[in-house]
């Protein structure tokens, strides 16, 4: 509860909603629907402007401390769980895992329907980070989702059952999508995710009535001297000529896909889209080493009825580091240098935070909000880094220490910003990684292809690189400086909701919602939700009484953040929907206990040699899910501990899909017998060490994360 009087509390809280109401007229509208007062949450920010703030203040300072659970339900998985729930005429809808989707009474919890489109399990192969889904959109009585698969479908809100499905990637390259889609002017838009395994991204309007294609404008050039017959043709010749060779072509390739961010602005009549990442990652492999590469790690501007280019912003030109300019897009009206500027703010993967006019895409300013040493600063006038010569990796040859690593200072959790408060709330995070490039890549039709190696920090370097950590970050936009920071338990912590109540709502890692007064980030209230949590929250109200909804499920790129394992064993992966309310009186049943993890490997026979190319094969195919190290601290099974590591039953998943039903790939295409061997012979030897160097009981106990 807040130390302050109830009197002096209100009165504050008062002051914050007066604010509010003078600076509410200058704040970027969206023309979506919202239930007037802020009671319902229409698309997956809220409103257009992707503010994710909440207009509702029942629930304040003075009385979080009785907020409890009104209703949850469990969707019986084990992924990560990204979502925002839309709640539309007293329904909450919300995607799960797996692309499914499922509509509740949003005051009682009674389910509706469900709908599961079937994703194929194998079609996890082709995903970067999990069977991740963020979230449905909704127009005129229809719900939307984006498929793992590529599918865009339109649901009936009343019942859940399809009205048309059309497929917008071609199933043959390793295309996925886990974003939301927006609907703008009647239009679904939607991108693309896979830059790791090798495409060319792309975002499409789809007629939100009928599912006909509307244009398709693409984020990097494609065959030279070759036009697309779509809108970006035109931007596709300027970006060409910031590309050398063809290899990214030939490896159909190039990336940059919009796998995420996207805001509109109504009176500007300007969609915004984020860009990600060089595929593959290396510059050397992909352009020759040359060149900005547009329009890799970039904001694009674009004309929502035809795709028509209107400016752009590259935030990171020539991009090697998977420095996306994905992650969460806000639009807001800041009075900066004594005038009112439309701005458009991102706090990407880069460690900067940028403000831009997002009417011409000019920079106002950029300024570091997490530590990174790719870049000294941003400089203003030309808009572009003043870089660090040696983190250019595969032109020198050298590996690199970057900061922020590949996961970024901030990655795809949103972010927040309030208006009485004037801060945007950051789920930040400081970790490092080493880059090396691999000069004998090839391009892979199975796994990650991104002509980089990764590396962990090494002991011996001075000075040692900071362990990781994470933290929600309260920032000025305008003064471009921190103003209070919550630290959390590990890295990989959820996204941001704040209220017109004072609030900021924020899920950890660690699986705790917590409740933080926004001027100061003092800490209201806390409940542990027994899963770790990598959703935003969102708020709505049903009859004068205001929830708070949330999704637990750890997975995605965060499956190790979430201390899934401790000393007792693995923690099951509890992946639920939890609604909040004041004098809620749900409660959760007892958290089952931890699942011991028995260590019994075959006997350690391979060379050295072997070890060390089953090694390589391993860090290759297998770490993005199981772990780096084989180490996996996540809700994917830990290898070393497999009791699959016998050599028929090895072969007989590896080799011959014996689970791909369950979302396990076969491999056969990519990995001969003696290939899967040498895996094989690496996990078996790294079991040995796990037990020879763990205490006594650590062959029947799992090991306890750091």
């Amino acid at each position: 509860m807040s130390d302050a009087s109830p009197i002096f509390s209100r009165i504050a809280q008062l002051c914050a909603a007066l604010v509010l109401a003078v600076t509410a007229g200058s704040c970027a509208r969206s023309p979506t629907p919202d239930g007037g007062d802020g009671s319902e949450w229409t698309s997956t920010g809220r409103t257009n402007d992707e503010q994710r703030f909440s207009p509702l203040s029942q629930i304040d300072a003075t009385n979080v401390g009785r907020m409890g659970l009104a209703w949850y339900d469990d969707f019986n998985l084990s992924r990560g769980e990204e979502a925002t729930p839309l709640v539309i005429d007293d329904v909450l809808y919300v995607s799960t895992a797996w692309s499914m989707v499922k509509a509740y009474d949003a005051a009682t919890g009674k389910p509706l329907w469900s709908f599961d489109p079937e994703v194929p399990r194998a079609q996890l192969v082709k995903a970067c980070c999990d069977a991740v889904n963020r979230g449905v959109a909704a127009w005129k009585g229809k719900i939307y989702i984006a498929t793992l698969d590529g599918r865009l479908i339109a649901l009936n809100g009343k019942t859940g059952k399809p009205v048309w499905s059309v497929q917008t990637t071609d199933p043959s390259v390793p295309y996925t999508i886990t974003g939301a889609p927006r609907i703008i002017k009647g239009k679904v838009i939607i991108g693309n995710g896979g830059a790791e395994l090798g495409v060319r991204g792309y975002v499409g309007a789809y007629n939100a009535e009928t599912g006909r294609k509307i244009w398709r404008f693409y984020t990097v050039p494609g065959e030279p001297g070759k036009a697309d017959g779509e809108v970006s043709d035109r931007p596709m010749q300027m970006a060409a000529k910031t590309w050398s060779g063809d290899a990214w072509w030939r490896q159909k390739a190039g990336g940059g896909t919009a796998w995420d961010a996207f805001a509109y602005d109504p009176e500007l009549d300007l969609l915004y889209i984020g860009t990600g990442n060089g595929s593959p990652w290396s510059r050397a492999a992909r352009s020759e080493g040359k060149g900005d590469n547009l329009f890799l790690s970039s904001i694009v501007a674009v004309r929502p009825d035809t795709g028509e280019y209107v400016w752009h912003y590259q935030e990171v030109p020539g991009d090697e580091w998977d420095y996306t300019a994905t992650q969460h897009i806000i639009l807001a009206d800041l009075k900066i240098g004594g005038s009112v500027r439309k701005v458009l703010m991102q706090a990407p993967k880069n460690g900067f935070f940028y403000v831009i006019d997002r009417a011409t895409g000019k920079l106002i300013s950029a300024e570091k909000y997490v530590p990174a040493n790719w870049a000294e600063r941003i400089d203003v006038a030309t808009g572009r880094p003043v870089e660090n010569p040696a983190a250019r990796y595969s032109e020198l040859g050298k590996p690199f220490y970057a900061t922020p690593s590949s996961l970024g200072g901030h990655n795809w959790p949103p972010m927040a910003y309030n208006p009485g408060t004037g801060l945007v709330y950051i789920p930040a995070q400081e970790l490092s990684v080493l880059f090396v490039a691999d000069r004998t890549f090839r391009k892979s039709p199975i796994g990650y292809n991104t002509a980089t190696k990764l590396g962990t920090r090494d002991a011996s370097l001075k000075p040692p690189i900071p362990a990781a950590k994470g933290y929600l970050l309260a920032w000025d936009p305008v003064r471009q400086r921190e103003v209070w920071r919550a630290p959390r338990d590990t890295f990989g912590n959820g996204g941001v909701l704040t209220t017109a109540g004072g609030l900021v709502i924020q899920g950890t890692g660690t699986g705790f919602l917590k409740v933080m007064r926004a001027s100061d980030g003092k800490e209201l209230w806390s409940q542990w939700l027994q899963a770790g949590v990598l959703a935003a929250p969102m708020t709505y109200s049903v009859k004068g009484r205001q929830y708070v909804a949330v999704l637990a499920g750890c997975g995605g790129v965060y499956g190790s953040a979430c201390r899934m394992v401790d000393k007792d064993g693995r923690r099951p992966n509890l992946d639920r929907l939890l609604v909040f309310a004041l004098d809620g009186r749900a409660k959760l049943p007892p958290a089952p206990a931890a699942q011991p993890m028995v260590l019994n490997p075959p006997p350690a026979t391979a060379s050295a040699a072997a070890m060390e190319r089953g090694k390589g094969l391993y860090t290759r195919y297998c770490a993005v899910c199981h772990g780096y190290d084989a180490v996996s601290l996540g809700n994917q099974p830990d290898l070393r501990y497999s009791p699959l590591l016998g050599e028929e039953a090895w072969f007989s998943v590896l080799r011959e899909g014996a689970l791909s039903g369950s979302g396990m790939a076969n491999f056969a295409d990519v990995l001969d017998r003696q290939d899967a061997a040498d895996i094989r012979y690496y996990l078996i030897g790294k079991a040995h060490d796990r037990r020879k160097n763990a205490p006594a009981a650590a062959s029947k106990n799992a090991e306890h994360s750091s």
